[in-house]
């Protein structure tokens, strides 16, 4: 679809209007919560300020989805094909919208609390529920896909830490003869490469997750809802890292502190670390095609970072507060999912 088609149909179409509204917002929400993530680290060490930190996420956010989608676009397939939306056109429509608030209801709620939650485990587990509440059973889950998530959730949180405490571990034997303030300075430069990196691969993986909802609400408002293969159009890839930035500038200072400044104060070397680790994990899943989070992702690297020292140097209470959140992101998001279905589906 051309982007005049896309307007044309927007105007026209009041429920595809609406659609196409929720879904920016859940993509607003996601640079809000989410695409922070990306530069908290660059910016606690001072190595860019948050002003240019949210340019640079943008750019990059954009070459990732651009780059990555012209590839592959097989994380976004995975999110399309995940649920089953099929059957009553309109109540397939209604159901998909009731996933999105949601999603925004349940990430709105843990911003205000500062705690950095998944938007990619809000995703996966709004459309779940709404799809459970839609065909009034587990049928509306593919299982072959949903296990992929499973799998990234597994991938994320080991190759994270692992790659986290390892290249911290490395750089600290290769620098370990060096002039400290010196090393600050080299790092804080090299950080901002890395920080590019990784907003690079959070467009890869959240703005495919993102933009196959996009899809999803396009075409199940043609009545099409069995698609198995697709092509993204640019405007859309722009369109989405577009949002997230604006998300990012909006409310991203209390993610970045979270992830950034409480858990683990890091040096120069140390955020290096985080940002190469977490991006070399991501890539890795993307290769593979499976929907992981760049948040998890990310604060498991620090986790790394942070325990190739001492354990003492994590603050555990922190880290324990974000993995309840992503434990109970499931389940919560999930089930206010399926609850939006059932009322949204009763009242329209």
């Amino acid at each position: 679809m051309d982007f005049l088609s896309f307007v044309r149909d927007v105007a026209s179409n009041p429920l595809l209007a609406v659609t196409v509204i929720l879904t920016i917002g859940v993509i607003l929400v996601n640079g809000w919560t989410d695409a922070p993530n990306a530069i908290a680290t660059a910016i606690s060490t001072r190595a860019i300020s948050v002003r240019a930190a949210i340019i640079l996420a943008s750019l990059m956010n954009f070459l990732g989805v651009f780059v990555m989608t012209m590839i592959s676009a097989t994380v976004a397939e995975t999110i399309f094909n995940m649920v089953d939306f099929a059957g009553d056109a309109h109540d397939s429509i209604v159901a998909l919208c009731a996933a999105m608030v949601a999603i925004v209801v349940w990430a709105s709620g843990a911003s205000y609390f500062g705690i950095p939650t998944s938007e990619s485990h809000a995703l996966i587990a709004g459309l779940s529920g709404a799809a459970i509440g839609l065909q009034g059973s587990f049928s509306g889950i593919n299982g072959v896909e949903w296990v992929k998530v499973l799998y990234g959730l597994l991938v994320s949180t080991v190759l994270g830490f692992v790659f986290g405490f390892v290249t911290t571990k490395i750089i600290e034997r290769i620098c370990s003869g060096g002039h400290r303030r010196n090393l600050a300075s080299r790092f804080r430069k090299a950080q901002i490469g890395a920080a590019a990196g990784m907003a690079f691969m959070h467009g890869a993986q959240d703005g495919q997750k993102f933009m196959a909802v996009f899809i999803l609400g396009i075409m199940l408002n043609k009545g099409q809802a069995t698609v198995h293969s697709f092509t993204v159009p640019i405007w859309m890839m722009l369109l989405s890292s577009l949002v997230m930035a604006l998300g990012t500038s909006i409310g991203g200072y209390r993610i970045i502190k979270s992830v950034g400044m409480d858990m683990v104060k890091l040096e120069p070397y140390q955020g290096f670390a985080a940002d190469l680790g977490a991006s070399v994990s991501l890539l890795l899943a993307q290769v593979f095609g499976l929907p992981v989070s760049t948040t998890h992702t990310k604060t498991i690297a620090i986790v790394g970072v942070g325990a190739s020292g001492r354990l003492s140097n994590v603050r555990w209470g922190i880290v324990g507060e974000m993995v309840a959140s992503w434990v109970l992101t499931f389940p919560c998001c999930g089930l206010i999912g399926y609850g939006m279905t059932k009322l949204f589906m009763a009242i329209f």
